[in-house]
């Protein structure tokens, strides 16, 4: 039971990362840093699109419109580091 939170941990962790990465490379490519038409960096883009856009669009839904501010991927990694806490804090010390 323990390795199956160690596993959990680390795909959160890893997660936390991609979320990260995705927010940084939408800023890169909304002040024009990053080469758009550059076909690696599309496919670099649509892969942290699509790793990320089905955990964000549902935060999306519940939080108002704030301009050009999206605060979506720090709710996120709240919600992420809530769980992992709550695993490595709770869950665990019930399984040992």
């Amino acid at each position: 039971m323990i390795a199956l939170i160690q596993t959990i941990v680390m795909a959160l962790d890893i997660y936390w990362w991609i979320i990260i990465a995705s927010a940084i490379f939408s800023w890169l490519y909304a002040f024009n840093v990053v080469n758009s038409r550059n076909q690696f960096v599309g496919t670099i883009g649509n892969t942290l699109y699509r790793l990320t856009e089905p955990a964000l669009r549902p935060i999306r839904r519940f939080i108002p419109d704030l301009g050009g501010i999206d605060i979506s991927p720090i709710i996120l990694l709240l919600l992420i580091f809530f769980l992992r806490q709550f695993l490595l804090t709770t869950v665990l010390s019930l399984v040992v």
